[in-house]
């Protein structure tokens, strides 16, 4: 890759399009070239003064979202004019290593240059979302303030500009990903973080997931008018999907207003939004290792199938990759003893375990992770035991067992006949929502 800053570049026929600081390219069905990406990435940052800028990419978790291919772009674009620092927003998760690192952006970005956010220490409250809008937006479910909470770095005034990138696709807590809540979760602190999943587990997952304007949204909108207009803030946002490793970059908006993001929610729920036309007997969905290492991650296996699947139907996941339950020692110790349990039961011991009022977010993880016994769940493990994944309130089958029957070399995506038996396939349940 050229290394040259801030070339002009002519967009010819990129169908880009731009108004003052905003710029987008939507390709509808087809592919952005990395050519086009290359011209507008460089069209973004040029005749900005920059000295020292800050690159806010997702962690290894997301890497279908074309985020690690932008801020290698960006990284390589702007390292011999200026200082560069990348921290992905790992939220709760834990640190990304060298190998992950490398598979994610590549060798062009040095690990050195990767910072680490932590949730717990590394952070600085800019602000509070007061009780009586909380309690407006969740209507009357939640009536506490919410503190606003980010990484110390994002109120660094030597950064002349905070690159904040990410993929807009349906989510479980606050309806469409990304935006602002690559600040406020994937950046923010363990108030945010816990409130805002609690909030969203109280409305229900069903009222938001595929949706923009959610009670939660509506919280970082809050907090975004309030609390971050003096940060120079510039949102990178995709839309993509993917054809086995590869990712199919369609759609790419950058600027600050929220016009963008609400285009980029539309162009998401066009294209990662699949409708099943009837419910679902049995559901098997893939866990791909290298992304998926535990149920805190996996999950999304469940609450991104919940739609689509029939009372008294299964969901099979194949988990080759899963090792544990939370992503931090605490959070695992949290799921290993309470379990997913179901909704209500959850909300009985968030009131009299002072470990899960303390752990909100393990809370509310523990809700969206569960059925509420109207199907069943298998996990297919090579790591936890029998014992671990029945402890935890899911059913258990062996891995090796699994793949002999679900084979996922075999099985395409959508429907498929297994031993006489009509079964959904998904390969990959981050990239989209299942519903009928």
């Amino acid at each position: 890759m050229e290394n040259k800053a801030f070339r002009a570049t002519g967009f010819g026929s990129l169908n880009l399009k731009k108004r003052s600081d905003e710029m987008y390219i939507e390709k509808g069905a087809g592919e952005i070239s990395d050519n086009e990406l290359l011209a507008l990435l460089e069209e973004s940052v040029k005749g900005k003064a920059l000295k020292k800028v800050l690159i806010l990419p997702p962690d290894y978790t997301r890497m279908y979202s074309g985020a690690g291919k932008i801020t290698r772009m960006y990284y390589n674009m702007l390292k011999d004019v200026c200082e560069v620092d990348i921290m992905p927003a790992l939220g709760t998760h834990e640190p990304m290593t060298k190998e992950e690192c490398t598979a994610f952006f590549s060798d062009d970005v040095p690990f050195e240059k990767i910072l680490v956010h932590d949730w717990r220490n590394g952070v600085v409250k800019i602000g509070e979302v007061p009780s009586d809008f909380v309690k407006e937006v969740s209507e009357g479910l939640v009536d506490s303030k919410i503190d606003v909470e980010v990484n110390k770095r994002l109120k660094d005034k030597s950064y002349d500009l905070i690159i904040s990138v990410g993929q807009v696709v349906p989510h479980e807590v606050v309806g469409m990903a990304n935006y602002s809540k690559n600040i406020f979760v994937g950046c923010g602190g363990s108030s945010m973080i816990n409130s805002s999943h609690m909030l969203g587990a109280f409305y229900g997952l069903e009222r938001i997931m595929g949706r923009d304007f959610s009670p939660v949204r509506k919280v970082f909108d809050y907090a975004e008018e309030h609390f971050l207009k003096d940060i120079p803030i510039m949102y990178v946002l995709t839309v993509t999907t993917n054809e086995g490793d590869k990712t199919l970059l369609h759609d790419i908006y950058i600027g600050r207003k929220r016009e963008l993001f609400e285009m980029a929610v539309k162009r998401s729920r066009e294209i990662n939004l699949v409708y099943t036309k009837k419910p679902l007997s049995k559901v098997v969905v893939f866990l791909d290792g290298r992304e998926f290492k535990s149920t805190w991650l996996g999950n999304k296996a469940v609450y991104r199938t919940r739609l689509a699947i029939k009372t008294g139907g299964e969901l099979i996941v194949l988990a080759p990759g899963v090792k544990k339950f939370g992503e931090d020692p605490e959070n695992d110790r949290l799921i290993r003893k309470f379990g997913y349990v179901g909704r209500e039961r959850v909300l009985e011991l968030a009131k009299t375990e002072e470990e899960l009022k303390n752990n909100l977010s393990v809370a509310a993880h523990l809700i969206h992770g569960s059925s509420d016994g109207r199907f069943k769940i298998t996990y297919c493990t090579k790591y936890l035991s029998k014992e671990e994944v029945e402890g935890v309130n899911f059913n258990f089958m062996p891995y090796d067992e699994a793949v002999k029957k679900y084979d996922p070399a075999k099985l395409k995506d959508g429907f498929n006949t297994v031993e006489n038996e009509e079964t959904y396939y998904i390969s990959n349940p981050a990239l989209g929502l299942w519903s009928v």
